[in-house]
């Protein structure tokens, strides 16, 4: 086998990773893309409220998909075009979230996936302050158009790995995971009514996530407490996911306290801190910051740090509050709209 496989991006309607709105799909063989495929959707019943957050990323609105078939009438045509490739996406955890959670809330079986992960491996490949799917498009030399339509970001994503198996010298992916020392990572099969539902449909279905009447519930977060304990990262955590052993820092007001985050990080396998070091591996900054306000100048006193050390050579990078919810697997904080 080659270069091939197929990349993915979701657009959700809320913060539960269940309320797929968008989908688009690259299918690469040889090292080219050569077919592509996208659709709208409505989300599952029950969880197809539209979020004002998410509008303001994908711009997609409620009205737009009020035609449109539900997911789950729709993964059997998503299901055909992905086969048997290796699934790719930019930040995986969430895309394949995604389809299970989709999945489980619609009462339908979800099939065992192999996957890769462009965040993790560009890491690998790009020293940058930021690992956001923007900023490694363009180390990639790859075009991104429209930031957040699916389609654009599933043809950036497969142009990533493109890129990067292109640099290693590998003729193809298995060869290319032979000289990395890694392997795919592996979603299994679920099984309604026999395997147990994920985490993040046990929590949204818990709190009524995605719905507006948990919008309307949401009180206001008056701001970060004390910045807490530090604890240990969890010995038992998955080695694929992108927090992994790497050390974390807190900066700016995000929705959620300091001390619940570092407990959230520290159970993916991250060690946090309280302060930027040399040790630092990724700062998560709040106060709506976006990836591209690095070029713009307005970060923290900590993100300026990060931006010297960087500078310095130190392997180090910048997230947002909403990637680094789409990595925990987490929703929208109460109050944050």
């Amino acid at each position: 086998m080659g270069v091939d496989f197929t990349a993915i991006d979701f657009e959700t309607a809320n913060g539960f990773r269940g309320s797929p709105c968008s989908v688009g799909l690259s299918k690469v063989r040889g090292g080219r893309i050569v077919e592509e495929a996208s659709w709208l959707m409505r989300p599952p019943a029950g969880h197809d409220f539209f979020d004002r957050r998410n509008i303001r990323i994908h711009g997609i609105e409620a009205h737009e998909v009020a035609g449109k078939p539900r997911f789950g009438e729709l993964f059997p045509e998503i299901g055909a075009f992905i086969g048997e490739d290796l699934l790719v996406a930019h930040n995986a955890a969430f895309d394949l979230g995604v389809i299970r959670s989709a999945l489980e809330v619609s009462g339908l079986p979800a099939p065992a996936y192999d996957y890769a992960c462009t965040v993790v491996l560009s890491r690998r490949t790009y020293s940058l302050p930021s690992h956001s799917l923007p900023f490694v498009a363009e180390a990639a030399g790859v075009a991104l158009e429209n930031h957040h339509d699916a389609t654009a970001d599933a043809r950036a994503c497969a142009g990533i790995l493109i890129d990067i198996v292109a640099r290693s010298g590998a003729g193809s992916l298995s060869e290319y995971f032979l000289l990395q020392g890694l392997r795919p990572n592996h979603a299994p099969a679920y099984r309604p009514g026999i395997d147990p539902l994920s985490k993040a449909t046990r929590d949204a279905l818990e709190r009524g996530t995605g719905t507006a009447a948990a919008a309307a519930a949401s009180s206001s977060f008056s701001g970060w407490p004390s910045e807490g304990v530090n604890p240990p990262p969890n010995p038992d955590a998955r080695p694929g996911h992108p927090l992994y052993g790497q050390t974390v820092v807190f900066t700016g007001n995000l929705g959620m306290p300091r001390q619940s985050a570092k407990e959230r990080a520290a159970e993916l396998g991250a060690r946090t801190a309280s302060n930027v070091t040399r040790s630092t591996t990724v700062l998560v900054v709040g106060d709506g910051f976006e990836a591209g306000d690095l070029r713009s100048g307005r970060v923290t006193g900590k993100a300026r740090r990060v931006l010297e050390l960087h500078d310095r050579g130190q392997d180090i990078e910048v997230l947002s509050e909403a990637e680094f919810l789409q990595m925990i697997g987490g929703t929208w904080p109460a109050g944050s709209q």
